[in-house]
């Protein structure tokens, strides 16, 4: 593990439950730091972010650490022979994401984008509805991923560091619209973002809303960490509608309902949960043990799209 802060701890918590894969080593840029998290969660081995990838006895790395260290380290641990799962946004630029690729078609080491809403049952029943045309076909996604940060510092309100709502949360909407098109059929590899409107806060963008098109579906996405948002999603189709209402779950369990509404009638789908950061990490073992340098949940294709999204509705925001 790459970056001893809070989501780390939180996806320690996790790895206990994956069937595939243990914490074995901590890195920082603070060998103490790393020391003293590792010996708080059990690893074996700790030191600095170049110890940790020149060890032969680690497989894997996942990166939790500020979103503008995320290329260079992916990239690094790549070269070093490592499969690498990184937390959103895998970078906050497009052309830093399509180096990560570059890299990990270079080496021939999985990545994956750390995406925890991506795996799970809900994330399966929701590409076979869309897949299997029940509803006709997507037409428009509303979806927001919002809340109050406690403070106005920190990484979230610093520019230095990405922060920001787009880059932190609205990565999650985005996300949603990719996968819903691409299980339609729908091209993702071509996005358009428009009607940007974003609230600036201490240089970032506390509030931003966008309509993301991928295809024939519209997204109409908004964040904020200035202000709690529904953490629901609506999905409009040619012949009715999928409703989510919880569409993000929690780091340590998964969302489980859907709501299908289709002439009238509404239909309550119910799935079991998992442990999401644990079926991350399962899929990038399986990746690696199994050959693969791309995971079916969240392939090299919609990281791309997410990242053009990201990047471009971050540009328009300040531009605007």
């Amino acid at each position: 593990m790459l970056g001893p802060g809070a989501i780390s701890r939180d996806f320690v918590t996790g790895l206990r439950s994956a069937q595939h894969g243990v914490l074995h080593a901590v890195g920082s840029s603070s060998a103490e730091r790393a020391a003293r998290f590792a010996a708080e969660h059990g690893a074996v081995a700790s030191g600095t972010y170049d110890d940790i990838l020149a060890r032969d006895d680690v497989d894997s790395v996942y990166i939790g650490t500020v979103h503008t260290t995320h290329a260079d380290l992916a990239i690094r641990a790549l070269e070093a022979g490592k499969a690498v799962l990184c937390e959103k946004p895998a970078s906050p630029d497009a052309d830093d994401v399509e180096r990560i690729l570059a890299a990990a078609a270079r080496t021939q080491r999985p990545f994956l984008e750390a995406f925890k809403t991506r795996f799970g049952p809900l994330a399966e029943a929701l590409n076979g509805l869309v897949s299997s045309g029940e509803l006709g076909v997507p037409q428009r996604l509303e979806a927001a991923f919002g809340f109050a940060a406690a403070s106005r510092e920190g990484r979230l309100f610093d520019p230095a560091l990405a922060g920001g709502a787009i880059l932190d949360v609205g990565c999650y909407p985005v996300a949603l619209a990719v996968q819903v098109a691409a299980a339609a059929g729908a091209p993702v590899d071509a996005p358009a973002v428009s009607a940007v409107d974003a609230e600036l806060v201490s240089g970032v963008d506390g509030s931003a809303s966008a309509d993301v098109r991928l295809g024939s579906l519209v997204a109409a996405v908004s964040t904020s960490i200035e202000r709690e948002l529904p953490a629901s999603g609506l999905i409009r189709f040619s012949d009715g509608e999928l409703f989510l209402p919880d569409a993000w779950g929690e780091r340590a369990v998964s969302a489980s309902t859907l709501v299908v509404r289709r002439g009238g009638s509404e239909r309550v789908v119910e799935v079991p949960v998992v442990q999401p950061m644990a079926a991350e990490a399962d899929a990038l073992s399986l990746a690696l043990a199994e050959g693969r340098l791309e995971v079916p949940e969240m392939p090299w294709s919609h990281t791309r799209a997410v990242a053009r999204v990201l990047t471009d509705w971050h540009a328009a925001a300040f531009a605007g």
